[in-house]
């Protein structure tokens, strides 16, 4: 009996890459071959030369079909087998691999808000405000929560799915949650993150409902969304001068503008000092704050080890390329 495979890959749309998939059906036994698709149309190929390629590279069951069915993540290539410009999961895995022995990994809080007919779910319809923010964070009751089906039904697909989903919560604004991938090491915990975003794309047309990971949703005095990206290595969780060494690193020359850049679309918007958040042109650490750039949870500087907290990727951050940049940065620091 065949089964249907859901060929998913990110596509070259800028300033933001965009999800794309389609379904292959696969004779029973059979391994996933690549397979190609049209990159004229999405913004990967001229029409002249259309031709791009999927090369399967993490592959989970779907939740959604069942059965023997799957979710296939994959890396998209040239004709010729090199990496496309627009996958920049080949560089994360490479980084990755260079920095194996140091053992790092990672837990990437995911926010996102639900908009439907033009307006976060929870505003008014048409038009105004809710209540200011401040009771719907991790809120109860219909006045405070919005969409909560939709994400219990997202949070049992991601575990019927295998991966590593570790939480979820209703976030500051209404209709703005949160779920967590990890803790997993890259390239892997952005496959994770890239097929739970697509979960959540999937289950929320069944709502006629849209999921959006705008970093400043609604502008003014509103949370924006981001990507808290939470890192460790094996020096890191057992000493805490390693702790101090990669929260230096990140503020090293060049470093702060190199890991700006690679954060997200809009991280000007929502990274303002405000809404905790620190300035997207400043670098800072700190233990237990949250109005800096990298956070120290108080439990990690009370035993003496354990992890940070880049608190600066946006909600549409490209997961690849910021894992890539704090494994780098900070792996190469401890290295010396």
């Amino acid at each position: 009996m065949p089964f249907k495979a859901e060929y998913i890959w990110v596509d070259g749309t800028q300033p933001t890459a965009k999800l794309r998939s389609k379904t292959k059906i696969v004779e029973d036994g059979a391994e996933l071959p690549i397979w190609g698709f049209d990159g004229s149309s999405t913004n990967q190929a001229p029409g002249d030369k259309s031709d791009c390629v999927l090369k399967p590279v993490f592959v989970c069951p779907d939740p959604i079909r069942g059965g023997k069915n799957v979710l296939v993540m994959c890396e998209v290539l040239l004709i010729d087998g090199t990496p496309h410009p627009t996958n920049t999961r080949a560089a994360c895995a490479e980084v990755a691999a260079t920095f194996a022995d140091q053992e790092p990994i990672f837990g990437i809080e995911q926010e996102y808000t639900f908009f439907k007919d033009g307006r976060p779910l929870g505003f008014p319809i048409g038009g105004g405000y809710p209540a200011p923010q401040g009771g719907y964070y991790c809120g109860v009751g219909s006045d405070e929560v919005f969409g909560r089906a939709i994400v219990e039904a997202h949070m049992d697909l991601c575990l019927e799915a295998g991966l590593h989903l570790s939480g979820i919560n209703a976030e500051v604004m209404p209709g703005q949650w949160e779920f967590q991938i990890g803790p997993v090491a890259a390239p892997q915990v952005a496959d994770e993150l890239w097929i739970a975003r697509w979960l959540l794309y999937r289950v929320a047309e069944d709502y006629n409902v849209s999921a959006t990971l705008d970093p400043k949703p609604v502008k003014g005095d509103w949370n924006g969304a981001g990507a808290h990206t939470n890192f460790s290595t094996k020096a890191m969780r057992e000493d805490y001068k390693a702790i101090i060494t990669a929260c230096e690193s990140m503020g090293a020359e060049g470093k702060l503008e190199e890991h700006v850049a690679g954060y997200g679309a809009g991280i000007d918007e929502r990274l303002t000092g405000m809404h905790e958040t620190a300035p997207w042109s400043k670098y800072s650490y700190g233990v237990s704050d949250r109005g800096a750039s990298v956070r120290i949870p108080w439990q990690v500087e009370k035993d003496g080890k354990g992890y940070i907290e880049d608190r600066r990727p946006n909600a549409n951050c490209d997961p690849y390329v910021v894992t890539r940049l704090i494994v780098n940065t900070v792996c190469s620091a401890l290295a010396e």
